[in-house]
């Protein structure tokens, strides 16, 4: 039995191959032989610039919103503040994991620290259900209890300049997020566009009740404040919910659907071709490290040839796989007993 293990961050970038010592030390001539190829850490540099840039904008954003909304007793606009400020540490986490994905790993983290990135993705989607709902619940009270008065033009005029901020924030956050392929750096344009959204909002409702108020729908007006909140929390609730479930299952390892039908289909037509007897692939992705462990099940008493025959058909595998799935981390084993598949 030959185990060929490859771990690449792209398998069209130039990459050192080194050879290292089987980690099992198993001296026996049954033992598997095993190879990596292994790249550079991946350089998220830039990644972490743009972290830095959203932690000192989304600070500022907050802590004004949250003295603004206190002042004027306005809970929409402090909801603004308060969310940003948790978006704060939320997005010092993601500085931090970004730097721990840069490295190597360590003998205690032996696959590196993609695992993480999905564990703060859950974390921080987990956070912002809690703050909605609890949005939404003081939008119930402040209405249910009469609402208030604000001074609604001033409000108006603050969320228009929040909006336009929130908005170019999260246009440059998507941007970058597509040129790195950061789940990080997207998980922040999000986040930027929700207080964009939560701005336009207020300035939208704040308009409105500048329009009518000292009008026969006056009394209506003291709850625009409340009524805003509530609806944007009721808007807004289904997002972090969304990115909490696909955070869980990459924390559960629940296979990719297209990932795994991929490999399945290069497989099933390299079996066929070659004249194997068969294959068992299994596939996983932890943030944006991606998993495909795949074994083909030979005849016992068929050659496999030189060492650099299985390394044409391993080559030919990861080169059929294709770059549009990144198979970082690609293990091929070849066997003749089904029992190892």
């Amino acid at each position: 039995m030959l185990r060929e293990v490859t771990r690449s961050i792209d398998l069209h970038t130039r990459r050192s191959a080194k050879r290292v010592h089987d980690p099992l030390n198993l001296p026996d001539a049954d033992s598997p032989r095993r190879y990596h190829q292994r790249e550079s850490p991946m350089d998220t540099s830039r990644e972490q610039q743009q972290l830095r840039l959203s932690i000192v904008v989304t600070f500022l954003v907050g802590a004004a919103c949250v003295v603004v909304g206190l002042a004027m007793h306005s809970q929409a606009i402090a909801f603004d503040g308060f969310y940003s400020l948790v978006d704060v540490v939320l997005t010092a986490g993601s500085l931090l994991v970004s730097r721990l994905i840069a490295s190597e790993g360590s003998r205690r983290f032996q696959f590196g620290y993609w695992h993480l990135e999905p564990l703060l993705l859950a974390c921080n989607a987990a956070v912002l259900t809690a703050i909605c709902s609890y949005a939404a619940y003081s939008a119930l009270h402040g209405l249910l209890t009469g609402g208030h008065e604000l001074a609604f033009g001033f409000g108006a005029i603050w969320a228009a300049v929040m909006g336009v901020a929130s908005m170019g924030m999260a246009w440059l956050m998507r941007r970058r997020a597509i040129e790195l392929r950061s789940e990080l750096l997207r998980l922040d344009a999000r986040g930027w566009l929700i207080g964009g959204c939560i701005s336009v909002a207020v300035l939208i409702g704040f308009a409105l009740a500048e329009v009518i108020q000292g009008g026969p729908l006056d009394h209506w007006t003291r709850y625009i404040d409340s009524s805003i909140l509530l609806l944007l929390t009721v808007a807004l609730l289904p997002l972090p919910l969304s990115s909490l479930w696909q955070a869980l299952r990459e924390v559960l390892q629940l296979a990719p659907d297209q990932l795994d039908q991929r490999v399945r289909d290069v497989m099933a037509r390299l079996v066929d071709e070659r004249g194997y007897l068969g294959f068992a692939s299994y596939v996983a992705k932890m943030g944006r490290m991606r998993f495909i462990d795949i074994h083909i099940l030979v005849e016992s008493g068929r050659p496999l040839g030189t060492m650099g025959d299985v390394d044409t058909v391993r080559s030919e595998i990861a080169q059929r796989l294709g770059s549009d799935i990144r198979a970082e981390w690609l293990t091929i084993m070849f066997t003749g007993k089904r029992e190892w598949m």
